[in-house]
């Protein structure tokens, strides 16, 4: 059976430029080894990624021999369910893709907090990647 998303649906893919996925298949699927529950499709921000940096998860940094490219603001990427919400509770979330995050997420943050991030992704990210 295919993995739900937050609004009732099929997993949608998060991302595929980079790769992304606790299995690198695109979506945000789970399972028992992924005890991070990599669930939630976001579109970083520069704030985002400067707070995970910040608690010790560097995404900006290339890791190669992980298939990580590091990542920029405007990516999409599945990030773990207790970093977002510890970002959302530090004033530093990122923007959420609900039709890519997986359902699992919601025993960890409430559909409500998701909604409030949720971003309707254009076609072209270059808008999402400049500064004030």
């Amino acid at each position: 059976m295919a993995e739900r998303n937050v609004l009732g649906g099929e997993l949608e893919v998060c991302g595929t430029e980079p790769l992304t996925g606790f299995f690198r298949d695109g979506c945000c699927s789970s399972g028992p080894e992924d005890l991070g529950s990599h669930t939630i499709c976001a579109v970083v921000t520069a704030e985002f990624l400067e707070h995970q940096q910040g608690i010790g998860n560097d995404l900006s940094t290339p890791m190669p021999e992980y298939r990580f490219p590091g990542l920029v603001p405007g990516d999409r990427w599945c990030v773990t369910a207790h970093n977002w919400a510890r970002a959302h509770r530090e004033g530093a979330a990122a923007h959420v893709v609900l039709s890519a995050t997986n359902v699992a997420v919601l025993q960890v943050v409430p559909l409500k907090v998701l909604q409030d991030h949720a971003v309707d992704v254009p076609p072209d990210l270059s808008s999402m990647t400049s500064e004030p």
